[in-house]
């Protein structure tokens, strides 16, 4: 049986979106929504924004420090995740998304963009590279 995930960046402006195809191979960035709301605003404007794809099970980054440790925004996203998971009543996985924002930033370096609209694209390609990287390791 496939399944299609939905993959998130977490962060204190932005949330970043990404989902699967439903077979659960390829991830594809989707948007962004703010962060600066309560939890529940959160994950009631993720699911709007995803309400058309059917997800069955989410991917949430989480900030590792490089040496594999959890600071204190691993702790804000874990609880986040813990509120996606009782609202939405489907599986969470949490993901180490060390570099991920570096490398969406690689991915639009040269691209032409200004740099307004490289800040908000990052956050969906970060959410796709995230998502991505648990997709390769199933």
């Amino acid at each position: 049986m496939s399944s299609r995930f939905a993959g998130i960046d977490y962060g204190t402006a932005r949330i970043g979106l990404a989902v699967s195809d439903p077979d659960g191979t390829l991830a594809s960035p989707i948007s962004a929504v703010s962060a600066k709301v309560k939890v529940e605003q959160q994950i009631a404007a993720i699911q709007k924004e995803l309400g058309e794809f059917d997800v069955d099970e989410w991917v949430v980054g989480l900030p590792l420090n490089m040496d594999g440790t959890e600071g204190p925004q691993a702790n804000i996203t874990r609880q986040f995740a813990d509120h996606l998971a009782k609202l939405t009543e489907q599986p969470v996985h949490l993901w180490d998304e060390r570099l991920s924002s570096h490398q969406a930033d690689a991915y639009m370096a040269g691209s032409g963009l200004t740099r307004q609209k490289k800040k908000s694209r990052r956050d969906a390609l970060a959410a796709q590279i995230i998502l991505q990287s648990f997709l390769d390791a199933r």
